[in-house]
């Protein structure tokens, strides 16, 4: 005669499954549609990277990124510019991106002082200077809103619209993890929060050890604007002690490792919240035929 807590084999096995699925469901929802495995990678780099060598492995120079595509990088996005001051390596690692198939995209540091239209035409204007002189071969460039944390409102609204009248695509958002801004987001009006929808939002976030915003769902939560995210930037860097000291994000299905694979130096690394596919489609959507 079977125990009344009898559970078949077959049944158990099922059973476990369907929890575990629930379990991970539960966790992507807070985390994204994907796992930290399963997402896409894409590397930012600006004229600071390379970085210094912390350990024993591969390494990379901004025209030769062959270790970085090997790694797994997809893609990357440099910073073309900040305020109205130009990065000297831009050019160089959009050339080197390029040589590895990489799916190419540009950000612009938009500093809360000074014409933001302004911001926006030098950031238009010294990509299209980029590809037209070094035979970048890519035919579409992401563009990227790096916005400064003093920035109003109304400053990351114009940049956007510029940007969006001279290309005709409106660039990913990427906002650093402090409250001022956040603050400001939560309280601008629904126009204005109506075009910032239109901007994939790319989200930084190194740990879950910030009171309330643990995941990347509460920090979408924090911002009253968006409702889900399109890139994370789940690995920094800060300089502490004369030392680049690897910032990255552990918890939930987000469990990333201190370096990018067998990389000797730290980067700034990322993940797409979604499949290889839907990546390519949303470079496609919003990527720029400069």
């Amino acid at each position: 005669m079977k125990s009344p807590c009898f559970i078949p084999f077959k049944f158990s096995v099922r059973l476990i499954f369907s929890f575990s699925a629930i379990l991970l469901i539960n966790s992507c929802s807070q985390y994204g549609n994907v796992s930290y495995g399963e997402s896409p990678k894409i590397i930012n780099v600006s004229a600071y990277d390379p970085k210094e060598t912390q350990r024993g492995g591969s390494s990379y120079t901004p025209l030769n990124q062959a270790s970085l595509k090997r790694n797994g990088a997809l893609g990357q996005i440099a910073r073309s510019s900040k305020g109205f001051t130009l990065d000297t390596k831009c050019a160089d690692f959009l050339v080197g991106a390029d040589r590895q198939n990489m799916l190419l995209g540009a950000y612009h540091y938009l500093q809360p002082y000074g014409s933001a239209t302004s911001q926006a035409d030098l950031f238009v204007n010294r990509l299209q200077s980029i590809k037209h002189s070094r035979g970048i071969r890519a035919s579409r460039i992401v563009l990227v809103a790096d916005v400064d944390q003093k920035a109003t409102v109304p400053h990351v609204v114009r940049f956007v619209k510029r940007i969006h009248q001279r290309t005709g695509k409106w660039p990913m958002i990427y906002i650093e993890n402090g409250e001022l801004i956040r603050s400001r987001l939560r309280n601008a009006t629904s126009s204005q929060k109506s075009i910032l929808r239109k901007c994939p939002y790319w989200l930084a976030l190194y740990s879950n050890k910030y009171p309330g915003i643990g995941t990347p769902q509460a920090l979408i939560k924090a911002t009253g604007v968006w409702s889900t995210w399109a890139m994370w930037q789940y690995g920094g860097v800060e300089w502490e002690r004369g030392r680049s000291l690897p910032k990255h994000y552990r918890g939930g299905s987000w469990m990333t490792p201190k370096y990018f694979g067998n990389m000797s130096k730290p980067l700034e690394r990322n993940g797409f919240n979604g499949s290889k596919r839907e990546l390519y489609i949303l470079w496609e959507r919003h990527g720029w035929k400069w």
